[in-house]
């Protein structure tokens, strides 16, 4: 059969996508990018917030219809969304023929030959096949406890409660890489241990579970046989690594291991909490060379009476004295962090101080979310007390601060000879080469624009060395030297 994947949400998300492929291909099906003509179409969602919510119901709802006027026999929905709303989903849209959660990855292949799930299992080459389009017309569901839809006349039940998920994927598990052939992401952890207000994540993905670090350093020397230059290591929390293991040290230690896999350029660390990220590994990454200096750490706010109704383990002083550490310890490093706006009682000082963070700390990549009050967390007993329109003028305000900081640093670095890897040619021109220092992850941060180059000389995944010549606004402008 063949079968189409679509793949939304984060990175984590992505590496459930391409074990599911793998094991699709493993069983013998065919992979399309064309939905009509896919004889399976698996969707795998996200809900982490409402507008992930709503893009995993319009890709639900657009697949839906390929069973009326394609190909199509059978959908699949798995993830996020559908660990969290399985009976509501098959409710709702009864076009939907199985319904995986997010610890089920390894029952795709019987769902995709026709067995129909509906309860828990109990089970503890690079091909880009995400061709989700938007369906701006697609009618809107409404998920959850505190939205009214119709169910047999009813509002929506709270979701049944159910084991938490116990699955990851291990080294021998198949797998096709859905990102350029160069980079990669390597899942090192599943799950979450801590309980942030705001965060429905431990619920949807389970407690923590580190990976072996054999069965890491084994998936890392096959990506690189395969030409993967750059690793991405992700989790929920990736310097708690091992230390559900009682392994203390368990990160630095995989770093050098890493470090020493021939193939490998870059290996980036993603997801970082502040109240794990210790002294050895710090070491770890200012004395392996292959280790990106790139620091990606959510901080979420800076106002102490915010983070502490957060349920954030840290405050303003903490993370003052984390951030000047930090840059103590991993000279030249970029520091990449996210925030919330407009949670339940923050108020106008609350964002002054925030402002007043940024501004101190001029963050190399900076990123602001507004708050969605979602049930399942414990902030959703809180009243939601800061409108839609105030959230959007907090994160504008953040986001223009941060804009203005970001244009000051990105023009001091004219002049400066660098190394970069490039990614492909610009959405703008075919012309015009698109590729990223080691400060700078991929689809999250900023990037470089190569000009006065020859793309065919330059293959997509070289490295190159390149002189900075201007900037605009968050990205820089370069040429081959």
């Amino acid at each position: 059969m063949k079968i189409g994947l679509i793949s939304l949400g984060c990175p984590k998300n992505l590496v459930d996508s391409e074990v599911m492929l793998g094991l699709a291909q493993s069983a013998g099906h065919e992979l399309t990018r064309d939905p009509a003509d896919a004889d399976v179409l698996v969707v795998n969602t996200c809900a982490f917030i409402d507008s992930a919510k709503k893009e995993s119901i319009d890709a639900i709802l657009e697949m839906a219809r390929h069973k009326k006027g394609g190909s199509c026999r059978r959908l699949v929905v798995t993830g996020c969304l559908a660990e969290r709303y399985r009976e509501e989903l098959r409710t709702e849209i009864p076009e939907i023929d199985a319904v995986l959660g997010t610890g089920e990855v390894p029952e795709i292949v019987r769902a995709i030959g026709g067995a129909a799930l509906s309860k828990m299992s109990g089970m503890p080459g690079t091909l880009p096949l995400n061709f989700y389009r938007a369906c701006p017309e697609a009618p809107e569901l409404k998920l959850g406890p505190t939205r009214a839809y119709p169910v047999a006349g009813r509002e929506s039940p709270r979701a049944t409660p159910r084991s938490l998920p116990t699955y990851i994927y291990d080294a021998d598990t198949p797998r096709m890489l859905a990102t350029p052939r160069h980079y990669a992401y390597i899942k090192i952890a599943e799950g979450c241990d801590y309980k942030c207000a705001f965060c429905i994540i431990p619920t949807l993905r389970g407690n923590y579970r580190s990976r072996p670090a054999e069965s890491i350093v084994r998936e890392a020397c096959a990506l690189a046989a395969r030409g993967v230059k750059e690793l991405l290591l992700i989790s929920q929390d990736t310097t708690f690594y091992g230390i559900d293991r009682h392994e203390r040290g368990a990160l630095a230690r995989l770093l050098r291991e890493l470090n020493a896999v021939e193939g490998l350029e870059w290996i980036r660390l993603l997801y970082l909490y502040p109240t794990t990220i210790d002294d050895v590994t710090m070491a770890a990454m200012a004395e392996c060379d292959k280790v990106c200096k790139y620091i990606d750490l959510p901080l979420q706010h800076a106002s102490n009476p915010v983070l502490k109704r957060m349920k954030r383990p840290g405050t303003r002083q903490n993370y003052d004295r984390l951030l000047s550490r930090i840059r103590a310890r991993v000279p030249g490093v970029a520091l990449r962090t996210t925030f919330i706006v407009g949670f339940p009682g923050e108020t106008e000082a609350d964002v002054a101080q925030l402002c007043d963070f940024v501004r101190e700390q001029t963050f190399d990549h900076l990123g602001v979310f507004t708050y969605s009050h979602e049930e399942g967390t414990s902030a959703h007993d809180l009243t939601d007390d800061v409108s839609a329109r105030t959230k959007t003028a907090r994160r504008n305000r953040v986001m223009g601060l941060q804009k203005r900081i970001a244009r000051r640093r990105q023009r001091a670095r004219v002049g400066e000879r660098t190394r970069v890897v490039i990614d492909g040619p610009a959405s703008e021109s075919e012309l015009v080469l698109k590729g990223r220092l080691a400060t700078q992850a991929p689809d999250i941060d900023a990037c470089v624009y190569l000009t006065d180059c020859d793309p065919a000389s330059l293959p997509i995944g070289g490295f190159i060395a390149a002189e900075i010549v201007g900037s605009r606004d968050y990205d820089l402008i370069a040429r081959p030297v």
